[in-house]
């Protein structure tokens, strides 16, 4: 279903009261497109004034020596604590001060090698009026985002990030919804130019995620596989036979298949077994049941990478080598286990 959306303009009589789902669904429609038109115009800005600022942002956070203190009131403030929050999970050591508790002794967290970053849309928010104060004290960097490049905010802030007009979702105009979905957005976009100015890696994310789906997804092969005498292996002049003692001793499923100088050179899976025995072959060397050119993967690949190439590959198996000898491997069921 498809509405014509109302002019931006559009007063709160706009909106029908009572008239069923059409109502509700045309309400809804012109809550997205207000949210649209909002990341729309901040897109826009960034190609002008907005991206030297976030520029020059990026250069005064990426080079503290100490931490970034994120603040704000009110919706602001919500936003400010889930920006902290994406800060540290991203490289940036970051905590959350809220500005009536800084008021009252929470200034002492700030350090001289610290910078802020302050969110609010009017820049007037008057519990914001004392760490602002203090980091110009102390010269503290201050970084701020806000709507009103002549607020009191803005003209303190060595760099004001100074958001388009938008119109907010609600239809009285006044909930605050797309102005501080661009204040989210803003930020995070922060947060990703520091992170590649870090050159944060997946390792190093999961170093900071060890939890959850997302920590499983991140751990690495390493972390996960067989080793040792747990690795499965034949020799390629070795019987069948052997191979299938190797296989059900290991319970992978699978044996690496190895030369003289234990280098593997193929792979034969239970399912290649059943084949060669079918065909009397229990007694031939194993190297002649192998599946040739056995796909493996490096130690520092991620679970998730390692569970894509299996599934592209249709194996449930996956050796790690060292100069091309096996040194490990790893199992769909390793990965399943975890969570992944």
């Amino acid at each position: 279903m498809k509405f014509a959306l109302l002019p931006r303009d559009a007063k709160a009589a706009a909106y029908p009261a009572d008239l069923g789902l059409d109502a509700d669904l045309m309400v809804a429609a012109l809550a997205v497109a207000r949210q649209i038109e909002g990341l729309e115009a901040l897109r826009e800005a960034l190609s002008g004034e907005l991206g030297f600022a976030l520029a020059r942002a990026t250069r005064i956070f990426i080079s503290l020596k100490g931490r970034l203190i994120v603040t704000g009131m009110g919706k602001s403030g919500h936003v400010a604590r889930k920006l902290a929050s994406t800060f540290a999970s991203t490289g940036t050591p970051t905590f959350f001060v809220h500005p009536s508790e800084a008021s009252h002794g929470d200034l002492g967290m700030l350090r001289p090698d610290d910078g802020v970053l302050v969110i609010s849309r009017s820049g007037e928010t008057v519990e914001l009026s004392d760490i602002v104060a203090y980091t110009r004290r102390a010269k503290i960097p201050l970084v701020a985002v806000t709507s009103a490049r002549e607020s009191a905010l803005g003209r303190a802030a060595d760099v004001a990030l100074v958001l388009p007009e938008v119109v907010e979702a609600c239809p009285n105009g006044l909930a605050p919804t797309t102005s501080t979905t661009a204040q989210l957005v803003l930020g995070d976009t922060l947060a990703i130019c520091l992170l590649s100015r870090r050159g944060f890696s997946s390792r190093d994310f999961t170093s900071l995620h060890p939890g959850g789906n997302l920590g499983a997804r991140l751990k690495t092969v390493e972390d996960l596989m067989h080793r040792g005498a747990d690795v499965p292996t034949t020799h390629h002049a070795s019987t069948l036979a052997a191979a299938i003692i190797e296989m059900t001793s290991k319970r992978l499923g699978v044996t690496g298949v190895v030369d003289d100088e234990g280098r593997l050179v193929g792979v034969v899976t239970d399912g290649d077994l059943r084949r060669a025995l079918e065909a009397g072959f229990y007694d031939r060397p194993t190297s002649e049941a192998m599946r040739r050119e056995p796909l493996s993967i490096a130690g520092d690949a991620t679970a998730h990478e390692a569970l894509a190439k299996m599934t592209r590959n249709r194996v449930t198996c996956l050796f790690v080598l060292d100069r091309g000898r096996p040194v490990g491997i790893v199992s769909v069921h390793d990965l399943l286990r975890i969570g992944v």
